[in-house]
């Protein structure tokens, strides 16, 4: 599982020592994720590895022994069930100490589930903790047992229900990542048996304003890849609108039109942002490209 999670080309990986591992497996895992962060070839993905809870007593462990062990070779730790601002405090406190004491030259990035009602909460505050926050992920599944929700194994609801049930709970998420400048991942899908439910899914949470969404299996790295990026339409669409603004602009309009739409700063704002999105995903395009031809 190690050597596909390094050879899906995912954004990110992350090696799990929570939920994906037994409790009695728990410390004896945190050596085999070093060992796997060390060796493997990751290419482009950055590596990261998921830490048990701070409430456990398995947190300060994760945190030390799997740093000293990976070193450079770790760039994210996902800290997993937060419910408070100062949660993040204690793994940002932590990490300061070790890698000053390991003399490490790179920060390692933290990134945050919110998967528990009083974690969503307090989210306004959990996204502003740590200057390391570079992302704060949606965890559907255990937020629906957070909640007392009735569910299914994919997490959806299990009777009729109209509308997206975790609607409020990711337009919270969304919002506090937009406003504190960091990204929103969205929850993951366990029926990977099912790419044209996965592929809605993640159009309608990157419309929302996610960048991506978890992948639980390799099948569903490119069909994220692709619902998370800009289409040729979208792409096209937004230039028009950025030359129309600029040509308005320079004659001292601060409106003007195209295909019969108004279009004003506005516009020009929402535009900018998909023409940027674009441009990060064709350089890294341009990046697997060259993982290829180098392997």
């Amino acid at each position: 599982m190690f050597a596909k999670a390094a050879a899906s080309d995912a954004d990110l990986v992350f090696l799990d020592l929570e939920d994906a591992c037994a409790p009695a497996e728990r410390e004896a895992a945190r050596g085999k994720a070093a060992k796997a962060l060390r060796e493997l070839d990751w290419g482009r993905t950055l590596r990261a590895i998921r830490m048990n809870a701070i409430d456990t007593r398995w947190a300060y462990g994760d945190v030390i022994e799997t740093v000293t062990e990976a070193r450079e070779a770790l760039d994210v730790i996902i800290v997993p069930k937060v419910r408070h601002a100062r949660d993040v405090w204690w793994v940002d406190t932590l990490l300061t100490q070790l890698e000053e004491t390991l003399g490490l030259t790179e920060r390692i990035a933290l990134e945050v589930l919110i998967e528990e009602t009083e974690g969503l909460e307090n989210v306004g505050e959990i996204v502003r903790a740590s200057d390391r926050l570079q992302a704060v992920i949606f965890g559907a599944g255990d937020f629906s047992a957070s909640q007392g929700a009735r569910v299914d194994t994919n997490f959806d609801p299990v009777v009729d229900y109209p509308g997206d049930m975790w609607h409020y709970a990711r337009a919270r998420v969304v919002v506090a990542a937009r406003s504190a400048g960091i990204d929103a991942i969205d929850a993951p899908f366990p029926n990977f048996r099912d790419p044209e439910a996965y592929r809605i899914a993640s159009e309608r949470a990157a419309a929302m304003g996610y960048v991506g969404k978890w992948a639980i299996h390799p099948s569903q790295v490119e069909i994220a890849n692709s619902a998370f990026a800009p289409t040729k339409y979208e792409i096209e669409h937004a230039r028009r609108v950025v030359a129309a603004y600029r040509e308005a602009e320079a004659t001292g309009r601060g409106a003007t039109s195209v295909d019969g739409m108004l279009v004003d700063a506005a516009h020009l704002r929402h535009a900018e942002t998909v023409t940027r999105t674009a441009e990060l995903v064709n350089r890294t395009a341009e990046l697997v490209k060259g993982k290829a031809v180098a392997g």
